[in-house]
């Protein structure tokens, strides 16, 4: 059986609004984003490790949006703090034009009982900084705009102003 993806279904000539959580957490210290790896069974990046989110509903607020989307695909209230960043990209597969919006997020009882779905993730990590430029890398270059926005969600909790 074929499994359908939203990121696969036709939308020629179509925009779509895309929200994503730059979930983050501190183990011993150390900052670190959630990142799931997409399925194998995508068209759209399989494999690829990502922000994780999806695509607003027609008439949906952004951040409700961004709430369901991570309790359906990980079973997990988030806190949604400010948007930090925002790019487009197209969806060859769909034929889209996405507009991505990246939030700041917390899981709300924290990092543990994370619950995957398969037809959604094949597994996650909690990455670092330099861990998660580097497996993000793996599929994209280093101008990828998901890698851009991975950097600039590092050093605003650092409390850094990025150059970019």
């Amino acid at each position: 059986m074929k499994v359908s993806h939203d990121s696969e279904t036709p939308a020629h000539g179509q925009q779509v609004i895309t929200v994503c959580a730059f979930i983050h957490h501190k183990f011993d210290g150390v900052e670190k984003v959630f990142l799931p790896q997409r399925a194998a069974t995508k068209q759209f990046l399989p494999n690829v490790y990502e922000l994780p989110g999806g695509h607003l509903d027609f008439g949906e607020d952004a951040v409700a949006g961004l709430i369901r989307e991570i309790q359906e695909e990980f079973q997990k209230a988030i806190r949604v703090g400010d948007p930090f960043t925002a790019f487009t990209y197209t969806n060859e597969i769909k034929g889209s034009h996405s507009a991505e919006i990246i939030y700041f997020a917390q899981f709300e009882d924290g990092p543990d009982g994370i619950v995957l779905e398969p037809e959604d993730h094949a597994t996650y990590g909690w990455f670092t900084e330099e861990e998660a430029v580097k497996v993000n890398a793996v599929n994209r270059s280093g101008t990828d705009p998901e890698i851009l926005a991975l950097q600039k969600g590092f050093a605003l909790l650092r409390g850094e102003k990025p150059a970019f």
